[in-house]
């Protein structure tokens, strides 16, 4: 069925498409856009009718765009974009950011790096709103649930920009309370007669995280998706396990590394975007600044260690 030409949709009836096509539902569209999922349903409906096309189908996974909604999501991207444009254009007169901008960070990095980084950010530009999401998982940016990410490897698919940002480095830790009161750790294979936390194994995201088979581990007592929850395992003296340099901070005197001279891992940051939004000067200049203010804290909070 090929699109009619009744009535041009308007610029809000493109953005509820949008939110549909991201959210795969109406209610998740709704949330998004603090509207009423019904109301959803009816202007979908109402701009179906006229492009005279069915633009999703519905199953039980979800609102799925149909062959003439993917042709139509396009140009709606473009439409965001020139939009987003122009507002940019429109308010850079004063030389400050202004807007909403969403992160997406493994947790590491959002508990420990970026608080400070884009509350300095947020300081210089006081009309910006800064959101930070932290989760351990890849973030899905074409659906915009963040603006930018920030991962631990370079994404192979998707229209994405990516930027390497900074290495950083990871070491074994235990806290003193916990090696006084279990046997020494001469070698790699004392491992075995201690107590390991670390991820827990099949939820594991990203093949950078993999400690443990680095470690030549077999078992994980205590496993956490999260390193912060890891490291309060650590400090409070439960177990062993491999932790940023760059968290270890004011428990620096209670932690103590174990076997330095045999582990040490590099790993790297990775600022990534959705590729369109390379022509957008704000994100630009937000992304320059988190960038150098990601380097810097890493940089200060490893010196700390």
């Amino acid at each position: 069925m090929q699109m009619g030409v009744k009535m041009d949709p308007h610029w809000d009836d493109l953005k509820i498409f949008l939110a549909v096509a991201r959210t795969e539902s109406l209610s998740g569209a709704g949330r998004k856009l603090k509207i009423d999922p019904a109301t959803v349903g009816r202007r979908i409906a109402r701009l179906e009718e006229a492009l005279g096309a069915p633009l999703f189908a519905k199953s039980p996974q979800g609102y799925a765009p149909t062959d003439a909604g993917q042709r139509l999501l396009a140009h709606a991207e473009r439409a965001e974009q020139a939009m987003d444009g122009a507002i940019e254009e429109l308010a850079g007169s004063s030389g400050q950011l202004s807007g909403q901008i969403r992160i997406g960070a493994p947790d590491g990095c959002a508990n420990f790096i970026l608080p400070q980084v884009c509350a300095e950010i947020s300081g210089q530009n006081p009309e910006l709103d800064i959101q930070i999401i932290a989760l351990p998982r890849v973030f899905n940016l074409s659906k915009r649930e963040a603006d930018i990410a920030i991962g631990v490897s370079q994404p192979t698919a998707g229209r994405l920009s990516v930027q390497k940002i900074t290495d950083y480095s990871l070491s074994l830790f235990a806290a003193r309370p916990y090696l006084r009161s279990h046997p020494p750790i001469e070698t790699l294979d004392d491992l075995k007669n201690h107590k390991i936390v670390g991820y827990i194994p099949d939820m594991i995201f990203d093949k950078e995280l993999d400690y443990q088979s680095e470690l030549g581990v077999e078992r994980v007592h205590l496993a956490s998706n999260s390193a912060s929850v890891q490291m309060g395992w650590i400090r409070q003296g439960h177990g062993l396990g491999i932790v940023h340099d760059f968290a270890i901070g004011p428990g620096a005197r209670r932690m103590v590394r174990v076997l330095p001279d045999q582990v040490r891992l590099t790993r790297s940051f990775y600022l990534i975007r959705h590729q369109d939004d390379r022509r957008l000067e704000r994100m630009n200049r937000f992304s320059d600044a988190l960038m150098t203010g990601i380097k810097n804290e890493v940089l200060r909070l490893q010196s700390d260690a």
